[in-house]
């Protein structure tokens, strides 16, 4: 509900001439009375801490003193007041002030009030006589004259038992034709309440006689007509100080009190608002609005700025005028402040949530002040890469009404976030009344999708969501209600949804314990991630306990696993690799049909810039991008699978091999997730083909010996995936290809891999050993899946194993006479039909190796001894009857006895 600020006041003042003291100002006017005593038995140099000429005459009275103006209103209103002008016949503020502590420091003085003496440092004087409990005086603050800004006097303030007291002489002011700035002298009672703003604050309250003193003859009078009148005319007492025009305003809007016709017209004079613009600091114009807005009636003071045109004057400065030639739009004020007023002053649920205390309705009302600039260009910046100029309204509440940087953040905030909450609030409007509709995009009434949009708009979010409130009604003047209901019915969902403090929610994860489980050091991605996370928070917001989303996060599986992949190829993966774009894929993750042009070879193409993900701080992206394959399943590789081909097959077109062989291992765990009809129907099964088949040749010299034996290894298993995804052993339904015609391409692919792949690597690579092992390796499972297919390749599978078997020159490479041993077996396993023929190839080959280990004493012989037999027994077995296996064994052994063991 809109806190009710209103205070009661008596219908008109009191005219009896007296007034009744509380007893602090009771003890406030006994110590001032003597401290006027004081000075007269203690007398001074007449002139003494002042440049302010005083008469002889005026020299040889006694101090008299009187509190002023809206001290004096107040109490005849019954209102209590903290703030107490206190005038000074013959001294100037800032000298009584110094002989007020000239006396507390005489000991036993301070005493007498219940006072402990006068602050002594600018700590003591923070906390100095800010309450009637407080003993301390705090120290005196000299504010000195300006005459260029309006500000003639030179005053004192301090604090004394919870009261803001400001010391002033009486005054008159003299004007010459050729200046504007008066000069200041002592003057009478009289002199100084004809030059006050208005006659109702120009009233005295002599504390040496007791008595209300009303020079202008008006002061009661407009009081009880309650009516704000200028004791002289009103056009020289604006054109003298302008800041009395809001003055004015202001006590209007507080004391419920009309405005002299007169004195509104004289606002209005385009002169006297020159003046105002020009003579007074945007401080005080600033302090004064922020008095109306804060108080009782702030409508009333918006309305009287409006009314009087006012407003281009006193929220705004020359140099937005001149720099911009932007005029803010006026149109619809009355309607918006007239709306706020009834918002802010009812219990509906609107005013319930978003204006709950003081702060927040003077918000609403400094935002509204300021809506009429809502639609302000936003200036360009005049050098490429510099930051731009801050928006009109920014300057607007910084330089024209020097608000705080509170106020300007959230009113710069509430500018830049009025579009997306008026289009969520619309949204949500949509869903509410036609629930049976089927929306696209992210639901508007979503727990997760409200909540984040109020963390992203931060604490401040009630205010612009006011801001955004009034931006509407201005802009739909003829649906008020309407827009009312919108956004009655949005706060009264969001506190449905227990999404009103939000803000304040912790997050189960930190950054530090989210880098942990995904293995990956923190980085420039950790902030939206956590994001991320925060928003599965809000919709599972039964979940309390950490644990639970580490453990989702560790096992890749489940929705926030999902929602962080799709979130880290969204915004952290595909931006830093989209300089770097395959050619042969469309953005729909579909292979490009049309002929491609070869990429230009040219420096570009050598330019690290273009791939951010291999250096600096970005470089720990590749660990995001692993996690992210790892965690894919079947249907959320569909949903992700524009973005996740490009950076993978970026990674298999690099020049440097441990990029395509990463690219390798991760295109193979993701075929490891891709259903055939979807490789199928986008047909990058050739894409991937033609990315990793290259990488075949990878081998020494060409490429050095470990770098070719990473790479090799990672690319051989992604073809075999790639031919599993691409060829499934049957039909999957909705494939355009038969089992039987898929069998005979997969037979194809496979024969191609074994003898483009396998066999001519190891032709290309025959002087390299460990290269040879890695291709026997991976010979066998290529060898398995052609299985009786393999026959056609029988020639050349011997010319590659046989040769490594039979020559000494690699004997000291035991693995690689292993790998070689096991290929061999898997000849023998998928080609026994036809291995008769080759069965002299095979005992040559196992005879020699035999041979050649059996005077070594190497790790790993004895093991290749057990294959040796093992495989001996394989070809026994395969050739069944068809060989008298024994007796070729036996003329083995007879040539060579070392061979007993082996063909025993």
């Amino acid at each position: 509900m809109a806190p009710a600020l209103v205070q009661e006041v008596d219908d008109g003042p009191d005219r009896s001439g007296k007034l009744d003291l509380s007893p602090v100002e009771s003890t406030l006017r006994q110590l001032l009375l003597d401290v006027a005593n004081y000075v007269d038995t203690h007398p001074t140099p007449p002139q003494s801490g002042s440049t302010v000429w005083l008469p002889d005459e005026l020299a040889r009275q006694p101090i008299v003193l009187r509190f002023t103006g809206g001290w004096v209103r107040d109490k005849l209103l019954g209102v209590p007041s903290h703030d107490i002008d206190v005038a000074i016949n013959k001294m100037t503020g800032y000298q009584f002030g110094l002989r007020l502590k000239e006396y507390l420091e005489l000991p036993g003085n301070p005493e007498k009030y219940g006072l402990e003496g006068v602050a002594t440092s600018d700590k003591q004087s923070q906390k100095a006589g800010t309450t009637d409990k407080s003993k301390t005086v705090g120290g005196l603050h000299k504010i000195e004259a300006n005459p260029e800004k309006s500000k003639h006097l030179e005053t004192v303030t301090t604090r004394i038992l919870g009261l803001d007291i400001d010391l002033v002489n009486l005054r008159k002011e003299t004007y010459s034709d050729d200046s504007r700035n008066p000069q200041m002298e002592f003057g009478s009672a009289e002199e100084d309440a004809l030059r006050r703003d208005a006659t109702v604050n120009a009233m005295f309250y002599n504390i040496n006689t007791e008595q209300i003193e009303d020079f202008t003859g008006r002061g009661h009078d407009d009081m009880e007509a309650k009516i704000l009148r200028t004791p002289l005319e009103p056009y020289q007492t604006f054109k003298d100080d302008p800041l009395r025009i809001l003055r004015l305003i202001r006590f209007a809007s507080r004391l419920g009190y009309e405005i002299d016709k007169k004195a509104m017209q004289a606002m209005k004079d385009a002169g006297i608002k020159d003046a105002l613009r020009c003579k007074i600091s945007r401080e005080r114009v600033g302090v004064e609005m922020e008095k109306a807005l804060r108080g009782p009636d702030p409508h009333e003071a918006l309305r009287l700025v409006f009314d009087l045109g006012l407003y281009d004057t006193i929220f705004s400065t020359p140099e937005v005028v001149e720099a911009d030639h932007y005029a803010p739009d006026t149109d619809g004020w009355k309607v918006m402040i007239d709306t706020l007023e009834e918002v802010t002053e009812s219990e509906q649920p609107l005013a319930e949530v978003l204006v709950r205390d003081v702060e927040e309705r003077y918000m609403a009302w400094q935002l509204s002040a300021l809506v009429p600039y809502r639609d302000a260009p936003q200036p360009e910046s005049t050098v490429p890469g510099r930051k731009a100029p801050p928006m009109v309204i920014e300057r607007v509440a910084r330089e024209g009404i020097k608000a705080t940087n509170k106020v300007t953040d959230v009113l710069v905030a509430s500018v830049r976030n009025q579009e997306e909450i008026s289009t969520l609030v619309d949204r949500l409007q949509d869903r509410k009344r036609r629930p049976d509709k089927v929306f696209t995009g992210e639901s508007a009434s979503a727990r997760d999708v409200l909540g984040m949009a109020i963390r992203r708009w931060g604490t401040s979010w009630r205010n612009q969501v006011m801001y955004s409130f009034l931006v509407e009604v201005v802009e739909n003047q003829g649906s008020v209600e309407a827009t009312e209901r919108k956004y009655t019915t949005f706060v009264h969902h969001l506190d449905t949804l227990n999404l009103l403090d939000v803000c304040t929610l912790k997050p189960l994860l930190d950054g530090k314990a989210l880098a942990k489980a995904l293995d990956t050091p923190p980085g420039p991605w950790m902030k939206d991630a956590l994001d991320v996370v925060m928003a599965w928070q809000l919709r599972n917001p039964t979940i309390t306990d950490p644990t639970e989303a580490i453990e989702e996060v560790r096992s890749k599986r489940g929705e926030l696993a999902h929602a962080l992949v799709v979130h880290f190829l969204k915004f952290t993966i595909r931006p830093l690799f989209a300089k770097t774009k395959p050619s042969g894929v469309t953005d729909q993750g579909r292979k490009i049909k049309s002929e491609v042009l070869p990429k230009r070879i040219g420096m570009e193409d050598d330019d690290d810039t273009a791939r951010p993900w291999k250096t600096g701080k970005d470089a720990d992206v590749l660990n995001l991008l692993r996690w992210v394959v790892e965690a894919l399943d079947a249907k959320l590789v569909e949903e992700v699978w524009p973005m996740i081909v490009p950076p993978v097959l970026t990674l298999l077109d690099d020049w440097e091999a441990k990029y395509k062989k990463l690219g390798a291992e991760l295109l193979r765990r993701l075929l490891q997730t891709v259903p055939p009809l979807l490789l199928e129907r986008t047909g990058l099964g050739e894409v991937f083909d033609e990315a990793l088949r290259p990488c075949l040749t990878s081998v020494p010299p060409m490429t050095p010996e470990e770098e070719s034996i990473e790479l090799l290894s990672a690319v051989y298993p992604a073809l075999m995936q790639l031919s599993f995804v691409q060829y499934p052993m049957e039909a999957v339904p909705g494939m355009r290809a038969t089992t039987a015609h898929l069998a005979a391409q997969r037979t194809k692919y496979l024969d191609s891999l074994l003898r483009n792949g396998i066999i001519q690597g190891c032709n290309l690579a025959d002087r390299y050993p460990h290269v040879l092992a890695v291709l026997f390796q991976h010979l066998i499972p290529l060898l398995n899946e052609l299985g009786i297919e393999s026959v056609k390749h029988l020639k050349y599978l011997f010319e590659i194993i046989t040769p490594v078997l039979s020559q000494s020159g690699v004997v000291a490479e035991i693995p690689t006479l292993l790998a070689a041993t096991k290929a061999l077996q898997g000849v023998i396993l998928n080609c026994w039909p036809r291995i008769a023929e080759y069965r002299g190839e095979v005992m040559k080959g196992v005879a020699l190796c035999w041979i050649n280990i059996a005077k070594l004493d190497r790790p790993g012989a004895e093991s290749l001894s057990v294959e040796l037999q093992e495989t001996v027994k394989m070809l026994r077995a395969a050739l069944g009857d068809e060989v008298d296996f024994r007796a070729e064994g036996t003329v083995l052994v007879a040539a060579d006895s070392r061979l007993a063991d082996l063909f025993r």
